[in-house]
């Protein structure tokens, strides 16, 4: 019971509201699992589609210019969906390292 209990006084010099960047992280992190999700659904189906036009003979008067640029194009959807979780997981640490910066600045300020 005697423990101290730090009061959360709101400084009126900050711009922006702790609890509302708090949000917004946890929006932005629940949104870069959903991108994750969708893009690695988007790969499967398009390797199951290449799959059945290989079986199906679709590829057998294709260049190999034609398959080259096939098998890039489904490959390079998964490392687009990629910079996207990263970036938006990345951009959500750093919403909660700045508000922990400024609480941090004001206590060492208010010693």
């Amino acid at each position: 019971m005697d423990e101290e209990k730090e009061i959360k006084k709101r400084f009126l010099g900050t711009y922006f509201d702790p609890d509302v960047i708090f949000r917004l992280s946890g929006v932005a992190n629940i949104l870069a699992w959903v991108i994750l999700v969708v893009y690695t659904i988007d790969f499967l189906v398009a390797m199951t589609v290449m799959i059945l036009q290989i079986v199906r003979g679709f590829w057998a008067y294709m260049g190999a210019t034609d398959i080259a640029m096939n098998i890039l194009i489904s490959l390079e959807r998964p490392f687009r969906g990629l910079v996207y979780f990263v970036a938006l997981v990345g951009i959500s640490q750093v919403l909660k390292i700045f508000v922990d910066i400024e609480e941090n600045t004001r206590r060492i300020a208010r010693k």
